[in-house]
């Protein structure tokens, strides 16, 4: 594959007819809860189709929080192929997130789903905006997720991972970490600033382990999301193309590694962190919560003992992920399945 050649799974052609037809769909129902379950039930193909770690994960929630979660998926998922996948110039991904956005500001000013799809906004966003006013998520924080894949149309460096953390880590993971804990919700209300701050930690930690695991595949992108101090500590100087030079060279590639492995580090020190806190949450998400958390600290693992996680992209098996499962829960997955 060549440089800035990224392989779809949806087309953006695909995405706009998929959507046209579950709005179209919704917008035939009588009733707010009949719109909201046609919704729900496309969300969770986005879903099955782009994660299969969070897909399996998720099928361990409640009913009612699995939806939202699945919601949620969707309305960040179209954004992010925006930025990271369809063929498009930086103008156009600017102009399909404005648009996006606008819509999101349409649809919390509705007082119903109906209202809002009737209103032209996109099923995914008009859902969404439900589970935002339902559970009192801070709209802002939408608005700051968009901003963070903004970032991603014309990708700059960060000089340290503080830096990496504050200003594009937070938009992107910690907060829809943050739209995952209100959905979720506390084992007591007096326990909410504890799960915002294990889902803080945990948004961190799984973002960090993407951005080692996809090192190669965002230099095709032209994007590089290893901190500057780091990679100079190890000697490579990076201008503001993000090029770290041809990987593939022993010398080169060996450094870049070094870094890689340091990262892997710091990132299972976010992930310790949010186990310390995981029985903050209701007791009903508890255990998709530390699913997720074992899934993509195995994969963190992997990465950080891998004496070539450049060239080969880390993952975790699907036995491997069953593993983090509780047995006694397996039989929810055939169903699931069965219900895509």
């Amino acid at each position: 594959m060549e440089k800035g050649e990224i392989d779809l799974v949806w087309s953006e052609a695909f995405w706009n007819e998929f959507e046209h037809n579950v709005r179209k769909k919704a917008l035939s129902t009588q009733s707010d809860g009949q719109a909201w379950e046609r919704i729900v039930k496309a969300s969770r193909k986005v879903m099955a189709r782009y994660t299969t770690s969070f897909f399996i994960v998720s099928r361990f929630l409640p009913p009612l929080k699995r939806q939202m979660v699945e919601i949620i998926y969707a309305a960040v998922r179209y954004p992010d192929e925006v930025v990271d996948t369809f063929p498009l110039a930086a103008e156009e991904r600017d102009n399909r997130l404005d648009r996006w956005e606008a819509a999101y500001e349409r649809g919390l000013a509705c007082n119903t789903l109906l209202e809002a799809l009737e209103n032209g906004v996109p099923a995914f966003v008009a859902a969404f905006t439900r589970v935002v006013l339902e559970k009192r998520i801070p709209p802002e924080h939408y608005r700051s997720f968009l901003s963070a894949m903004r970032h991603d149309i014309r990708p700059r460096t960060f000089e340290t991972l503080e830096y990496l953390i504050d200003n594009y880590v937070y938009g992107s993971a910690v907060i829809v970490g943050y739209f995952l804990a209100y959905v979720y919700g506390p084992s007591e209300a007096s326990q909410m600033e504890d799960v915002l701050a294990c889902s803080r930690d945990l948004g961190i930690g799984l973002q960090l382990t993407n951005f080692l695991r996809d090192v190669d595949e965002d230099q095709r992108r032209g994007r590089l999301y290893l901190p500057l101090d780091m990679l100079s500590a190890v000697g490579i100087k990076v201008d503001n193309s993000c090029d770290l030079g041809e990987l593939e060279e022993p010398t080169h590639h060996r450094k870049v590694q070094k870094v890689i492995h340091r990262m892997a580090k710091i990132a299972d020190s976010y992930y310790r962190k949010s186990a310390q806190r995981l029985d903050a949450f209701a007791p009903d998400c508890r255990v998709a919560i530390k699913a997720c958390m074992d899934v993509y600290r195995k994969l963190n693992e992997q990465i950080a003992a891998s004496p070539d996680c450049i060239s080969r992209r880390e993952t975790v098996s699907t036995r491997q992920k069953f593993g983090a499962l509780p047995t006694s829960k397996y039989w929810r997955l055939p169903l699931a399945l069965l219900g895509w």
